[in-house]
């Protein structure tokens, strides 16, 4: 996953601040910049580095209530009071792999939950994903596949399934194994063809034995800890989240807005969430490695699934720059379902993974159309 786009660094200044002997020169720079702000910027610059390396845990910034608390999440209520019974609710099925499900009402302005209030949804509801416990460690996808199908039942039976990455294979399953308690389909980021592409994700699953999987669990005490599962996402762009985003803070020192910004973000970012043991390796062997899911042969409560069984109406969000997921991945499910072409839409967003939850440009015309369709969906 990236760091959060506030400010942009030139392509060469990028370069160099991947080389760890251009790091003085930076701040040799800095100091002449700042002349006789040193002082007290520098005071101001480690509180808010500080701020940022230890923030808070992120909360939701829209009000809702608790509708289900099942043993592997919350199912929040974000319904209008003006909202019926009639209205056929929608479900936000958050991502579940190593952050917060506050991803989906990231800020004011930053929030899919109120794009989709926007456009004209009522009924609207956001699985929070509990840390997995000590006592979760062998919950598997079951768990989680059942627990998703009992929250639908909790809010009429059928409803429209948005989900995000993860959250985007749990929904396809759930359309699969249950074909008539799904209205519409909208999938942002989700890797449902895992082969498709050549994403670094991929790569690693590829190239990884599954022996160094069981051993992170075994590490975590039977759970893939979120802390392991951070480190592996910044390794990816080491140059911006070990070194770039504090040379950036410094920067911005003296701008609150960059200041509030970052925060923010570190509040979500650096706060993790445990998944079971189970289930992790099942997803990275039976989804990731095997690809079983796109292959019509994964068991889902005890039957094979088919995602031929799925023909609702289906939208396909990707991102351009997305390495967590590549399009293909997300685009290739067009051609894996029974939906008919006429009825999918597949959609290119720009930026990366996190940027397509809570970009304000992705948010402001991407998921506007994407809520505007949903209404259209009977």
């Amino acid at each position: 996953m990236t760091s959060m786009p506030i400010v942009e660094r030139s392509s060469l200044k990028k370069a160099l601040l991947a080389v760890p002997a251009y790091w003085p020169i930076e701040w040799a720079q800095q100091l002449r910049r700042r002349r006789g702000a040193v002082v007290t910027d520098w005071l101001k610059y480690v509180r808010e580095a500080s701020a940022i390396s230890f923030p808070p845990k992120p909360d939701w910034v829209t009000p809702n209530t608790i509708k289900v608390d099942s043993d592997t999440m919350w199912l929040r209520d974000f319904s209008d009071e003006s909202a019926s019974l009639s209205d056929i609710p929608v479900i936000i099925d958050a991502p579940y792999a190593g952050h917060p499900s506050t991803i989906a009402d990231y800020d004011d302005g930053q929030s899919l939950v109120q794009t989709l209030k926007a456009a004209g949804i009522k009924r609207l509801y956001v699985t929070d994903w509990k840390s997995a416990t000590h006592d979760m460690r062998d919950y598997g996808i079951d768990k989680y596949l059942l627990e998703l199908s009992e929250a639908v039942d909790a809010v009429g039976g059928r409803a429209h399934l948005v989900g995000l990455c993860q959250g985007g294979w749990l929904s396809t399953m759930l359309a699969a194994r249950f074909p008539e308690k799904v209205c519409s389909l909208v999938l942002a980021g989700s890797p449902i063809d895992t082969h498709a592409g050549d994403g670094p994700v991929k790569r690693m699953g590829k190239r990884t034995p599954m022996s160094y999987y069981r051993y992170l669990v075994t590490l975590g005490r039977g759970r893939m800890r979120g802390r392991f599962m951070l480190a592996a996402w910044k390794n990816m762009h080491p140059d911006e989240h070990y070194w770039g985003k504090f040379i950036d803070l410094y920067d911005n020192i003296s701008n609150d807005e960059y200041l509030r910004r970052a925060r923010h973000f570190a509040s979500w970012y650096e706060h993790t969430v445990d998944l079971p043991g189970r289930m992790y390796l099942e997803a990275v062997k039976q989804l990731f490695k095997l690809n079983r899911l796109a292959r019509g042969r994964f068991i889902a409560l005890g039957q094979p699934i088919s995602l031929k069984s799925i023909t609702v109406p289906t939208y396909l969000l990707a991102g351009e720059d997305d390495d967590i997921t590549t399009k293909e991945q997300v685009f290739g499910a067009a051609e894996l379902l029974g939906t008919p072409r006429e009825k999918i839409v597949s959609e290119l967003a720009p930026g990366g993974h996190i940027g397509l939850f809570m970009g304000s440009r992705t948010l402001k015309e991407n998921w506007a159309r994407i809520g505007h369709w949903i209404l259209q969906q009977k």
